[in-house]
């Protein structure tokens, strides 16, 4: 597998893990394997599609900064995160109609709905039974609620599809279930087999995780309207060509014109930009001030993944974790 690029601050953070990260990459390259041909070649095409590996990146973080060095519960667990990530988003392209993965062809437009939706199904089971494998009943009880929540999430953007009238409460429920979810899950998940693992622990690290989830979803969401494709490695406004009132846009829209949301309204009821050009929406979002307030937002979030780290002595790891939320909210692709 290949990591794809990441920000310089991202780097350094990950330099502390590096070897541990390799062994998560082992790990994954080991379970995607399948003598059945067809999830063999999936699984391949996935794992050679990289990633940034965050999630596994803040456990792996998140373990060294409870003292956990030694064994391979931390590299396990990690590969059982980003095998629920990358289930999600084997799911999410199917049910957006995807064509374009990380700058590659979706699983779903090369293989069709029918088979990628069993292999993330596949992915789901692989990941649980990975974790089953450790035998801890708490992380197992994390795990399956964040799936469930993650789930849940889906259901309800998928309900709140084309709807005008989201809220930024829905908006950023919706976003806290998807993505931050598992997120802080990933940072928690230490705390229960690290040596300083204990209660308070596991709750400041579901925080910092949590936080740092919204942020870095709130900044996805952002890229959408001010990255290239060439950048994100998908079209851009493919949020709201898919029926998806994301962020910058709902922050945007108490100031808009009625006739700039009755063109909102338009790409929505189309799904594609039919009657309304993407620079239209770009206007309205800039002028309105979606994209600084998205950002401030953003922001607001990764300071307070930071405050939760508070209470933990400083630390390499610590400092990693730290460099973590200041690349988030400064990524460009």
């Amino acid at each position: 597998m290949r990591i794809s690029r990441t920000s310089p601050r991202l780097r350094r953070a990950y330099d502390l893990i590096a070897d541990k990260l390799a062994r998560v990459e082992e790990e994954l390259l080991l379970h995607f394997h399948s003598p059945i041909p067809t999830i063999d070649r999936i699984g391949n095409y996935l794992a050679d599609g990289g990633g940034k590996r965050i999630r596994p990146a803040l456990l792996l973080l998140s373990s060294r900064l409870l003292d956990y060095e030694e064994g391979d519960k931390d590299v396990r667990y990690a590969a059982v995160v980003e095998f629920i990530h990358t289930a999600t988003l084997v799911h999410d392209d199917i049910i957006d109609e995807a064509r374009l993965r990380r700058g590659r062809t979706s699983a779903n437009a090369r293989w069709g709905n029918n088979l990628t939706v069993l292999f993330g199904d596949y992915l789901y089971t692989k990941s649980m039974g990975i974790a089953l494998d450790e035998g801890d009943l708490t992380i197992l009880k994390v795990l399956s609620d964040t799936t469930l929540s993650m789930i849940e999430g889906e259901i309800i953007a998928i309900e709140k599809t084309g709807n005008l009238q989201v809220t930024r409460e829905e908006a950023l429920e919706i976003i806290r279930r998807k993505t931050a979810d598992l997120f802080s899950a990933a940072c928690r998940l230490p705390a229960h087999f690290a040596p300083r693992g204990d209660l308070f622990a596991a709750e400041r690290l579901a925080e910092y995780g949590r936080c740092l989830g919204v942020a870095f979803q709130l900044i996805d969401d952002l890229l959408d309207y001010t990255a290239s494709e060439e950048a994100v490695g998908k079209p851009v406004l493919s949020d709201l060509r898919e029926g998806k009132l994301t962020i910058p846009l709902l922050l945007a829209l108490p100031r808009a014109t009625q006739a700039e949301r009755e063109k909102v309204a338009a790409v929505l009821r189309e799904r594609e930009f039919k009657s309304v050009e993407p620079a239209e929406i770009l206007t309205l979002v800039e002028r309105a001030h979606g994209i600084a307030e998205t950002r401030a937002l953003a922001r607001d979030y990764a300071a307070a993944a930071r405050v939760a780290l508070t209470s933990f002595p400083d630390s390499e790891a610590k400092e990693g974790l730290l460099l973590a939320t200041e690349s988030v909210v400064d990524r460009v692709s």
